[in-house]
């Protein structure tokens, strides 16, 4: 026999199966020896009192074995020898496009201007060691796209848009863990993410298809009205090479070469609300307290805490974004003259800091004109100007929170996690106006939410600003393809269609569908 139970239990209950089969016994009249098994299918904590709840959906297994469904697997042919399709980009959205061709009988041809996702690491080494940034392979660029070294937290609202189920299991079936399925939020962690992502990559070439690694699109090929190919350039040998058939293209938000060539190309592009602001950090203990409501913090039986804070000021959104509980701030930036920040976190989520993006919604009417790469530009002359701030370095401007929220210099900065280095800098009167009075007010808002939340025990990073794509790439809502050139089927986020790795994968299966139906499988 099988039973599912919703139940509701101390931490240290929900700490252990064992724990949990003797709840579930003794509330619901069974016999402990009898359940062979219990299988956690949705875990959440409830913070929102003094007294922490852990709420728990449960399969219990009565005398009979579990069957091997911890995950639901998808089977891969040999496509080696089907018609194909380019997919331009390896992050989430360009990964599940090429898997879904596969499931569809098409072969996928991926190519990725960055390097695989394990020699990237010595890239972003050289970022914080020697100051230096390769335009072609960073925290975005690279196999597994931006968010393979930025945390890998696979929460999303947009379940309207696809099976985000179906994008959790194939990560199960590459290694992620399985609690990825119950879990409220999400997390791999960057510590794990990478080992799925080259577990992805390898079945696409075990089933025939292709992965070009440091291979960068510099134009279509179009005959008429159709994209046929791309042109590309191999970074190592500088060999100019042709890749043919319909293109996904699934770049990323900071390919802005990629913009710049589609507009100089009078590709249809319009351009997209973003959200810019500063990445916030605390120390992890100091969150835990507020969220946990206990001196002592998370205790034994907790994991670090996380916190979610929305408001709305003078018609914008003030919101967190990407909350990294035990996690550190990390360059984010992909060119010359640029700081950008963001956050990650490994597994276990164990940093002595807790961080957070902190940003204001801006939307394409706060920024004059009409061109559709003003959002983009104005972007930009941020990171420039943090890049002057911080001494032309990687060396992040940075200021204490209350500081900030009160119009005053730091004069010294509190430990971070941020390896760079920071530099005491009065963001409250070079950063946008539009976002320091919308930011102070919700920050004072949040503190008196929280009380201790607005402390000089915490600091802002300057900046973060690539929180979206800037740039919408115009596609027709039934096909999914450009609004005039047929073949092209932009894609995820960098299009504008996506928020994050689990709908920039529920897109990329959506476009993989779109394309069989174009060629006809």
């Amino acid at each position: 026999m099988i039973n599912e139970y919703q139940i509701r239990v101390l931490p240290h209950v929900a700490a252990s199966e064992q724990g949990i089969r003797e709840y579930v016994a003794r509330e619901n009249g069974l016999d402990v020896r009898t359940m062979t098994s219990v299988r956690v299918l949705k875990r959440s904590i409830d913070a929102r009192q003094r007294i922490i709840y852990v709420n728990l959906r449960v399969r219990v297994y009565i005398n009979e074995m579990p069957v091997d469904d911890a995950f639901e697997r998808t089977d891969y042919c040999d496509v080696s020898q089907a018609k194909r399709v380019i997919v331009v980009g390896e992050g989430p959205g360009g990964l599940f496009a090429a898997l879904r061709l596969i499931e569809l009988g098409l072969c996928p041809v991926v190519i990725e201007r960055g390097k695989n996702v394990r020699d990237r690491k010595a890239d972003l080494a050289k970022i914080s060691r020697e100051q230096n940034v390769d335009c072609e392979s960073n925290y975005c660029f690279g196999e597994g796209g931006a968010g393979a070294y930025s945390d890998g937290k696979l929460y999303t609202r947009s379940k309207k848009r696809g099976n985000t189920v179906k994008i959790l299991n194939v990560f199960c079936q590459h290694g992620a863990p399985v609690s990825i399925l119950a879990d409220a939020h999400p997390h791999i962690g960057t510590d794990r993410l990478p080992r799925v992502i080259e577990n992805m990559r390898n079945t696409i070439l075990k089933s025939g298809g292709e992965v070009h690694h440091q291979t960068k699109m510099t134009r279509f090929v179009i005959n008429g009205d159709e994209v046929v190919g791309v042109e590309a350039l191999d970074l190592i040998t500088g060999k100019e090479l042709i890749f043919r058939g319909p293109v996904i293209l699934a770049t990323g938000h900071s390919a802005r070469d990629v913009y710049n060539y589609l507009h100089e190309e009078k590709v249809e592009l319009e351009a997209k609300g973003i959200a810019v602001g500063v990445r916030l950090e605390h120390p992890s203990e100091m969150i835990d307290q507020i969220q946990y409501h206990n001196r002592q913090g998370r205790g034994r039986w907790l994991p670090a805490a996380e916190y979610s804070f929305v408001t709305q000021v003078d018609g914008r959104g003030v919101y967190s974004f990407c909350m990294c509980p035990g996690g550190f701030v990390i360059p984010a930036a992909t060119g010359k003259q640029q700081i950008v920040v963001n956050g990650m976190s490994p597994s276990n989520r164990g940093g002595r800091w807790s961080n957070s993006g902190m940003v204001v919604e801006i939307r394409p009417e706060d920024i004059g004109g009409n061109d559709p790469l003003r959002m983009m530009n104005w972007q930009e002359g941020i990171e420039r100007d943090c890049w002057q701030q911080g001494n032309m370095r990687q060396t992040a401007p940075a200021q204490r929170m209350a500081d900030f929220a009160n119009n005053r210099l730091s004069y010294d900065l509190p430990p971070t996690s941020y390896s760079p280095g920071l530099i005491s800098s009065p963001l409250h009167f070079w950063m946008p106006k539009l976002v320091v009075t919308r930011l102070q007010q919700g920050f004072r808002q949040f503190g008196k939410m929280s009380h201790g939340f607005l402390t000089n025990e915490a600091v802002m990073i300057a900046a973060e600003t690539r929180t979206s794509a800037p740039v919408r790439i115009l596609r027709d809502s039934g096909t999914l393809m450009h609004v005039r050139l047929r073949g092209l089927f932009p894609c995820g986020e960098g299009a504008g269609y996506a928020g994050g790795i689990v709908s920039a994968g529920v897109d990329g299966e959506r476009c993989a569908e779109m394309c069989a139906e174009y060629v006809g499988v």
